[in-house]
């Protein structure tokens, strides 16, 4: 489940019709619960927003 984010930076407008590309590296899981992992969605190639996505794990 989506938890939160942090450190985020929009770049630029994203606006009906453009196709966001999401780019994700986990960073790391703690007690196999909670997790955090960098993000990257660029428009076109150009970089749109950067930031931390913070997830919990559910059964």
């Amino acid at each position: 489940m989506f938890a939160g984010i942090d450190k985020v930076r929009f770049r630029r407008q994203v606006v009906p019709g453009d196709q966001l590309v999401m780019t994700l590296e986990l960073l790391y899981v703690k007690r196999r619960r909670f997790g955090k992992m960098q993000a990257r969605a660029e428009v076109d190639g150009q970089l749109a927003a950067e930031g931390e996505l913070l997830f919990s794990l559910v059964e």
